[in-house]
């Protein structure tokens, strides 16, 4: 199959296709970011600030209510979301002068011109190994009464992050279901609160773990949003084209259970990591751009769930920087859309006019990594990069038009009678198209996706006597 140099008709009318689809979602979610500063090399606040904007980030989530940041984001236009410690929660609980005292020097002082939107009580407290739970709901009670004190209630919500361990069932979605021991004394009660104060509840939602743990079950183009025959549920017949949609409606599944289908979610967290240690099985920074590009793009198209199809989503990546001070496996520290030197680990879309200037393939800018940047010790061996054979044919295509065209690879050997021509099929030309892109850019993270339709390999590929190059 010969590659086609020209490309312009079939890129004109899907670059005009995405326009259309992306202008006519007025309904579409929002996509924030999370900043966390467990880090000794990151940039000031207000540089922080200067970069969100830059990249067109309207919203961001904090893990405290540290003043500097707080007084950074005054006048900036950007919505944030502060947090209550756990540790806070157990003085919260007991007494509300203490959290109107905490409102007042931690919110009070700072809005409005701080456009603070909501205030997370507690982070994943059901995991917490100092056994905070009993607190949560007495401390979000106490904290929206001292909000309401200084009528503050209207405009800024309280929630609190819960983890999917929350789950007794999540697979299949339609089953998914609290732990009981969590369901009468906590859950039941901060739904009902997150009811009466027109309210959400928080969720951090992460595929990777799944497929990190999974990984022999769990396609890995069903946890990047990537093209894969889907999975039906057995529950209710609905079908899944990604892990994302699955796991957040497996959290409605079980609020709809308990007779709360009327409160929201948003998704205060999640992420993939761009390097992790030998047994985190898909940590890399290929597969962190496809999962966060592929999940922005589906966020602001406007679209819900399977199971709940006219309610968009709220989502806040995890995470804005890498942070080296953070303890754990290698992938805690490699969470980060940027180093912090501020460039970025790997090129996504992050606004809808982003995407509507990406182009056909899908292939954004990368950027190649310093010494030092990454935080974690990698070998440095021989990467390739190849079409999947799952793709369909018009993505294919679409991809191969792109590298050989706009895209500068070096398709001369695939053209007939050339010594990359056979096997003459669309696979191993994209494969070789692919390949000689992904060299050309150094192998630099992001460069092999060409829209998901390819993934990088650790061994020569092999396609007939073709040789694949390694650099150029």
């Amino acid at each position: 199959m010969l590659c086609k140099l020209s490309m312009a008709p079939l890129a004109f009318s899907f670059f005009f296709i995405l326009i259309t689809f992306f202008s006519s979602s007025s309904e579409a979610g929002s996509v924030g970011i999370n900043y966390g500063r467990v880090a000794n090399d990151l940039p000031t606040p207000a540089k922080v600030v200067e970069l969100l904007k830059a990249q067109g980030l309207n919203r961001v989530k904090l893990y405290d209510t540290d003043a500097t940041v707080l007084t950074a984001f005054a006048n900036s236009g950007i919505k944030v979301v502060v947090a209550m410690p756990n540790e806070l929660l157990a003085n919260a609980a007991a007494d509300q002068s203490f959290t109107d005292a905490w409102v007042q020097a931690n919110i009070s002082t700072y809005y409005p011109a701080t456009q603070i939107e909501a205030i997370a009580v507690g982070n994943e407290v059901f995991v917490d190994p100092n056994n905070t739970t009993k607190f949560l709901v007495p401390a979000m009670k106490n904290v929206h009464a001292s909000l309401t004190k200084y009528n503050l209630d209207k405009n800024i919500k309280i929630s609190s992050p819960i983890a999917l361990s929350a789950l007794q069932n999540s697979f299949p979605a339609s089953s998914g279901s609290f732990k009981t021991e969590l369901v009468e004394p906590v859950i039941k009660p901060m739904l009902d609160l997150l009811r009466q104060t027109g309210s959400y509840l928080m969720v951090n939602a992460y595929p990777f773990f799944a497929y990190a743990a999974n990984s022999d079950k769990i396609s890995l183009d069903y946890a990047l949003f990537k093209e894969n025959p889907g999975v039906v549920d057995s529950g209710n017949g609905l079908k899944y084209t990604n892990l994302f949609d699955a796991q957040i409606d497996a959290v409605f599944a079980a609020m709809s259970a308990l007779k709360y289908d009327d409160v929201k979610i948003a998704v205060s967290e999640t992420g993939w990591p761009s390097a992790g240690d030998s047994n985190e099985i898909g940590a890399s920074p290929d597969n962190a751009a496809s999962y966060n590009g592929n999940l922005v793009k589906r966020v602001l198209s406007g679209s819900g769930t399977p199971l709940k199809q006219n309610e968009s989503l709220d989502v806040f990546l995890f995470a804005l920087f890498n942070e080296n001070q953070k303890t754990g496996p290698t992938s805690e520290r490699n969470y980060g859309l940027f180093y912090p030197t501020e460039k970025k680990v790997y090129d996504i879309p992050l606004t809808a006019e982003e995407i509507k200037e990406a182009p056909p393939s899908g292939v954004g800018k990368s950027q190649v990594p310093v010494s030092g940047e990454v935080s974690t010790t990698t070998s440095k061996g021989q990467t390739w990069c190849v079409a999947s054979g799952g793709s369909s044919e018009k993505k294919l295509q679409n991809a191969l038009n792109y590298a050989c065209g706009e895209g500068g690879a070096d398709c001369t050997p695939i053209q007939p009678g050339a010594t990359c021509y056979n096997p003459n099929t669309l696979e191993a030309h994209a494969s070789y198209a692919f390949n000689s892109y992904y060299q050309k850019k150094a192998r630099a993270s992001g460069t092999c996706d060409f829209g998901g339709t390819a993934y990088v390999v650790t061994q020569p590929p092999k396609y007939g006597n073709c040789e694949f190059p390694t650099g150029y």
